[in-house]
């Protein structure tokens, strides 16, 4: 389970003015739309099931899921497809192996043709529509580069994350993943940040992606820390227990205009129920 490692909260971005990223309209009346975002944390990791699997791996820094975290992952994305009342567009997903697993299969869910209700992962797609989606890897949405997450023992000793790209995305059905996307950050984070500095990130990275594709609903695949940040912010709660493949689910409005864009505050919506996450008021002591 993920442990809250701070309770101190931004300041939620405002309305943004998006310039020129629609085509010019001489309507006088703006269109209104929803521009929705889930933000997931990854399913169940090998070594908080089989601590022993760390004496042994040759990347302790990067435990993969566990079977029962990949069939976590694909339910969910069953989940998300049969409960939303939108269809998710892109994914943007962090490099960390726990991650492009979970994302793998949550596409499958979602772009399955003729979806068994009875399959359990990935192997029982028989066929997938390549045009539902499009897949992209983001290094900002990598787990918090600190000894808070990651124990100085398991790190790498150059404190250098490194990852081999091509065979993250080949993990992929093959053309979903977009090479032209433009990530909100080109490189890793750098090792030794702060809580602070991992929250600014999250946070900048949600918004980048959402002001970069206002058109599209997006589904972002990450840690416990990055789901909890989101959705504390936006709520405005404590969030204090993260369950895997919990979502933290945000929708704003978005109006266009003569090629303008203008993009409301997120606020978080519950259209997928109970989303896995624990939290209490900051002003009342009562769970949720």
């Amino acid at each position: 389970m993920f442990s809250v490692t701070c309770n101190i909260l931004p300041k939620v971005t405002r309305p943004t003015l998006i310039r020129a990223t629609m085509e010019s309209s001489t309507n006088s009346n703006p269109t209104v739309t929803y521009q929705n975002i889930l933000m997931m944390r990854h399913g169940d990791r090998i070594d908080q099931i089989n601590p022993l699997w760390l004496d042994t791996a040759a990347r302790p820094w990067d435990p993969p899921l566990v079977h029962d975290g990949m069939v976590r992952a694909f339910r969910t994305g069953q989940r998300i497809r049969s409960q939303i009342q939108f269809p998710i567009h892109r994914v943007f997903v962090s490099p960390f192996i726990r991650c492009v697993q979970t994302a793998s299969e949550v596409v499958n869910a979602l772009s399955a043709i003729d979806l068994d209700p009875n399959a359990t992962s990935s192997k029982d797609v028989l066929s997938i529509d390549k045009s539902k989606l499009k897949v992209s890897i983001e290094f900002g949405l990598s787990e918090m580069l600190n000894t808070i997450s990651i124990k100085p023992e398991i790190a790498p000793r150059d404190r250098i994350f490194e990852f081999l790209i091509s065979d993250l995305e080949a993990m992929f059905p093959e053309g979903m993943v977009d090479h032209d996307a433009i990530p909100a950050y080109k490189e890793m984070p750098q090792w030794g940040e702060t809580v602070q500095e991992c929250t600014n990130r999250f946070l900048n990275v949600v918004n980048t992606l959402a002001n970069r594709y206002p058109s599209e609903n997006l589904l972002l695949v990450t840690h416990g820390e990055g789901v909890r940040t989101t959705f504390a912010t936006y709520k405005e709660v404590d969030v204090y227990d993260i369950e895997y493949c919990a979502c933290a689910e945000l929708r704003r409005k978005v109006s266009s205009q003569d090629g303008s864009t203008e993009a409301g505050k997120f606020e978080v919506i519950t259209s997928l129920g109970q989303a896995g996450i624990k939290y209490h008021s900051l002003t009342t002591t009562s769970d949720q």
